[in-house]
C-alpha cells in the first residue's frame, strides 16, 4: 500500500475526467488572447503560470480560486497552499492541453483573484522612482519592464488606461512574477492626471528622441529627489501631449546609427541610470 502524503487530508484534490466540467472554465481555451483579455479582467481573475509564480502570489496575499496541476507537481502545489479549501485539479498532461490549449511543463495554473488597485496618491506617496508605461500594447514588453523594476529599484509603476493588462498571464509569466511584488496601479486619466504627480513633487522625466532631449546621463547627474520615468509605446513612441506635459525630455545615447532601444531595453537602461544612490 502506497503510503499517505502529508497533506492528503488538508488539501481539496479533485481529478479531472470531463473537460465539460464548468468548474474547469478559468483555465479553458487560454490561448484566445482576445477572448481572456475581455473575461479575465471582466471576472476579477487573472492567471498565474508555475509554482515559482503561484508562490509569488500568495506571498503577496492573493488568493486562489482554483488551482490546475499535472500529477508530478501535485506534491509542491499542495505544500504551497498548506491547509485549504482552494480546489486543486489534478488530471494527465494529455487531457489538460486540451482544456487550455498547450502543454503545461510548468507544470501548474492558478486562477487567483485580483487585488484592488490602490490610487495614485497612496501609491507614490512614499516613492522616490516610479515609471510610467503610455499605452505599451505588448505583454511581453510589460512583463520585462516589470521584472526591471523590480530589479533596479523603482518603487512602483503607473499604467495608462490604454496599457496592456500586467496580470496578463504572458506578462506575468515574462516578469518571472514580479509583477506581483512591484506596486502598480492605472492611473484613470492620461496625461491630465500628470498635474498630481507634479503636485506631489515628482519630476517627470519623459524618454523620447527630440531635438532638445538631454542625455540620460547628464540629467541623472543632478536629478531631483522624486523622478517618474515615462516610457512609450513601442511604434510611435511618447504623445506629443505627454512630451509637452513632462518637465524634461531625456534620450539615451545612440551609437553605430542605431536610433533607438525595445522599450522594454530602454526601461532597464532608465531605471538603472536614475537609481537612487
Amino acid at each position: 500500500m502506497a503510503k499517505p502524503h502529508s497533506w492528503e487530508h488538508t488539501v481539496n484534490v479533485i481529478r479531472v475526467t470531463d473537460l465539460a466540467d464548468p468548474r474547469l472554465s478559468d483555465f479553458a481555451n487560454l490561448t484566445d488572447v482576445a477572448l481572456r483579455r475581455r473575461t479575465e479582467p471582466a471576472g476579477g481573475l487573472y492567471i498565474a503560470e508555475s509554482s515559482k509564480v503561484i508562490a509569488r502570489a500568495l506571498r503577496a496575499g492573493h488568493q486562489p480560486r482554483a488551482i490546475l496541476v499535472l500529477e508530478q507537481w501535485l506534491d509542491d502545489v499542495a505544500e504551497l497552499l498548506g491547509d485549504s479549501e482552494t480546489p486543486v485539479y489534478v488530471g494527465e498532461s494529455d487531457l489538460l492541453e486540451q482544456l487550455t490549449g498547450f502543454n503545461l511543463h510548468r507544470g501548474a495554473l492558478a486562477s487567483m483573484h485580483r487585488p484592488v488597485l490602490p490610487t495614485v496618491a497612496d501609491l507614490v506617496r512614499d516613492a522616490r522612482r516610479i515609471v510610467i508605461l503610455e499605452d505599451i500594447v505588448d505583454h511581453t514588453n510589460v512583463g520585462a519592464i516589470f521584472r526591471s523594476a523590480a530589479a533596479l529599484g523603482a518603487d512602483a509603476v503607473l499604467i495608462t488606461p490604454r496599457c496592456a493588462d500586467p496580470l496578463y498571464r504572458r506578462s506575468v509569466r515574462v516578469s518571472m512574477g514580479t509583477v506581483l511584488q512591484v506596486p502598480w496601479t492605472r492611473i484613470p486619466n492620461w496625461p491630465e492626471d500628470a498635474a498630481e504627480l507634479k503636485a506631489a513633487g515628482f519630476h517627470l522625466a519623459a524618454l523620447a528622441l527630440n531635438d532638445d532631449s538631454v542625455d540620460l546621463d547628464t540629467f541623472a547627474a543632478t536629478a531631483p529627489e522624486r523622478v517618474a520615468l515615462i516610457l512609450g509605446t513601442e511604434g510611435d513612441g511618447l504623445s506629443r501631449s505627454t512630451i509637452e506635459t513632462a518637465d524634461t525630455v531625456v534620450k539615451i545615447p545612440m551609437m553605430h546609427g542605431v536610433d533607438s532601444l525595445n522599450v522594454a531595453a530602454a526601461s532597464a537602461v532608465g531605471m538603472y541610470t536614475l537609481r537612487v544612490r
